[in-house]
């Protein structure tokens, strides 16, 4: 089982170096700290070639969402806010609560991307793919949007729950479709996913993330889309 490690690192006391040292010894130590920087660029040169215990394994999910047959067909344009969310949560580190009030990371393991950024690839490349948006693009891109995505991420985590022996790769995300023009507050929901890994392994963990990705983004542009094609119609009565 890949057992999560602490957040914080765990420090080492550094012993005192001797004031004074004979001349030979400072030409060794010279000659051997050349070689040792001559091997760690040799290092960085292969970084990633081969398998070490402290090398750091990166992982990129890469979600692909079918559309749905029942989503409408809209003609506005959308453009999405920049997520938030925790500083703890988004992250580079890969969260695991292995307790309910305990939140650690794996260990040697890192995201490609923020969560946050994860979330808004995912969920732009479903409504782009699926046809059903006369245009989407993220803020500041230049469109001129009739409706605002806005998003709060509050959970992007690998939890244990109490009875199980396997983690369940969760996410859980607040979205709020404002009507552009007066900022109204069209619809809003609280979307959760939570997909149990097939181990306790980091890769198994990180499927389970794309499997929870894919959902939730799947959840999100089939509401968005159904909100917004309702607005419509009700205000064009």
């Amino acid at each position: 089982m890949n057992k999560p490690s602490t957040m914080l690192p765990n420090l080492l006391p550094m012993a005192g170096a001797p004031t004074t040292m004979p001349k030979a010894t400072l030409r060794l130590l010279r000659v051997g700290a050349c070689a040792a920087l001559l091997l760690l660029l040799a290092g960085c040169a292969l970084l990633g070639s081969g398998r070490s215990g402290h090398a750091s394994t990166i992982y990129a999910p890469d979600p692909r969402v079918p559309a749905d047959p029942s989503w409408p067909t809209v003609d506005w344009q959308l453009s999405l806010s920049n997520t938030t969310a925790p500083r703890m949560i988004d992250s580079l580190r890969i969260a695991v609560r292995p307790t309910p009030n305990e939140l650690q990371v794996y260990k040697n393991a890192s995201w490609a991307k923020m969560p946050s950024n994860m979330l808004e690839d995912a969920l732009l490349r479903a409504l782009e793919d699926s046809g059903r948006i006369r245009a989407v693009a993220r803020q500041g891109s230049g469109i001129g949007a009739d409706y605002k995505l806005v998003l709060d991420l509050r959970r992007f985590e690998s939890v244990y729950r109490a009875g199980d022996a396997l983690p369940a790769a969760t996410i859980e995300v607040n979205a709020k479709l404002l009507h552009a023009r007066d900022q109204q507050v069209v619809a809003t929901r609280t979307f959760l996913q939570a997909q149990p890994a097939s181990s306790a392994a980091v890769p198994a963990v990180v499927d389970a993330f794309e499997q929870s990705l894919a959902m939730v983004s799947a959840d999100l542009a089939g509401w968005l889309l159904v909100s917004g094609d309702a607005h419509e119609r009700g205000a064009h009565r």
